[in-house]
């Protein structure tokens, strides 16, 4: 029920995940990044002590190959789940497990994997691929939306797309983008909206947390 990408950016070291889906709030199940350690993704038929557990083996030194090796051994019911890593070298795995739903496919590349299941074909997470490969000049934040309007494009899912969210992290120990939408008739559309809201912020709110005598103003009545 969910396309899916994880990336990272080797000129800024930070990490994004983004995901759609024809269930309501997909990212606040499906997506996980930490900064400095790497980003994953845990799917279809979701179990999010997944994606907690990527990362947590990505920070004690596990590369993505080894982080997929021990979930796809050691987590219950693994044969239900779908799960993608990106580690801090770029490195990248992914598993779908035998019961993985409808048509599922998965597509590893430089400094990103995309990943899904019940896709109305298995050509999905190639195209998202290929898109991000085509903006390396771009903000990641920018690059894996982009994916998704190509994942979305390719056919996302077999079914209708209802709900987005895109997480990104950088080097301070909080999401740098955290948006969400999660129910809406054209999410992907609205989450590109959310982001080109957002992206120009960005920066001044990580700002305002460390600095905030030298953060810019918020521009709204009453600031100073």
């Amino acid at each position: 029920m969910t396309f899916s990408i994880a990336a990272r950016c080797a000129r800024t070291g930070r990490f994004a995940v983004a995901v759609a889906s024809s269930s309501p709030a997909v990212a606040a199940r499906c997506a996980y990044a930490r900064a400095g350690v790497g980003a994953a993704l845990s799917q279809n038929v979701t179990d999010p002590r997944l994606g907690t557990h990527a990362l947590d083996l990505l920070a004690l030194g596990a590369g993505a190959d080894d982080a997929v090796r021990i979930l796809r051994a050691t987590a219950p019911h693994a044969e239900h789940r779908q799960v993608a890593v990106i580690d801090a070298r770029g490195g990248v795995a992914a598993f779908s497990g035998a019961r993985a739903l409808g048509v599922h496919a998965i597509a590893p590349g430089g400094d990103c994997i995309a990943a899904g299941n019940l896709l109305a074909n298995p050509d999905v997470p190639a195209a998202m691929i290929a898109a991000f490969a085509a903006s390396s000049a771009s903000d990641l934040g920018t690059r894996v939306i982009g994916a998704m309007q190509a994942g979305l494009a390719a056919g996302g899912e077999a079914g209708p797309v209802r709900s987005a969210g895109l997480l990104m992290v950088d080097r301070v120990p909080w999401p740098v983008a955290d948006l969400r939408v999660d129910w809406h008739d054209a999410p992907v559309a609205e989450l590109v909206r959310l982001w080109e809201v957002w992206q120009p912020q960005l920066t001044a709110y990580v700002t305002r947390a460390l600095d905030p005598d030298a953060a810019p103003s918020y521009g709204v009545p009453g600031d100073a």
